[in-house]
């Protein structure tokens, strides 16, 4: 029995380090509550920022072997190591005033409004709209008010 759950962990860490085959720029999201930020790609460069906020959306500029050069949507840049860096997608309330988050892309009915800075989850990107998710509470956004999808990027 414990052969079997040392070789199912040894999977799923196979599975965790697995090569990001994608090719920079791309937004990505901070997995850890707590993830520092470096000055170079490696433990031996100095922290320059500690992120204490999971989930914050991220663009890859950059990759050498397991670390990521990651900007903030501040326009802060630094490395991170790769595991710190998730798949989940996540986008940044920006702007002076609430986003809308409406029933339905261009939809009459104002479901929630978020506040700049509120972090969500995002699916089913198109069309300049995005679905926000905020812990549950969700609703579709233009994206001209997240920073953390391309213009005219699509998701499922």
């Amino acid at each position: 029995m414990a052969a079997v759950m040392v070789a199912a962990m040894a999977c799923g860490a196979a599975a965790d380090a697995a090569p990001d085959l994608r090719e920079p720029p791309y937004f990505a999201s901070l997995s850890p509550s707590r993830a520092r930020m470096r000055t170079g790609p490696g433990r031996t460069f100095p922290s320059s920022w500690v992120y204490v906020r999971a989930d914050l959306p991220v663009r890859v500029v950059a990759v050498f072997k397991e670390w990521r050069k990651v900007e903030d949507p501040g326009g802060t840049q630094g490395w991170m190591l790769g595991t710190l860096v998730s798949h989940i997608r996540t986008a940044i309330v920006t702007g002076g005033e609430p986003a809308e988050l409406r029933d339905r892309p261009g939809g009459p009915h104002v479901l929630w409004r978020a506040q700049p800075g509120v972090v969500g989850r995002l699916s089913q990107c198109g069309n300049g709209w995005c679905r926000f998710d905020v812990h549950g509470q969700a609703g579709f956004v233009q994206t001209e008010r997240l920073w953390g999808v391309a213009p005219g990027e699509v998701l499922p």
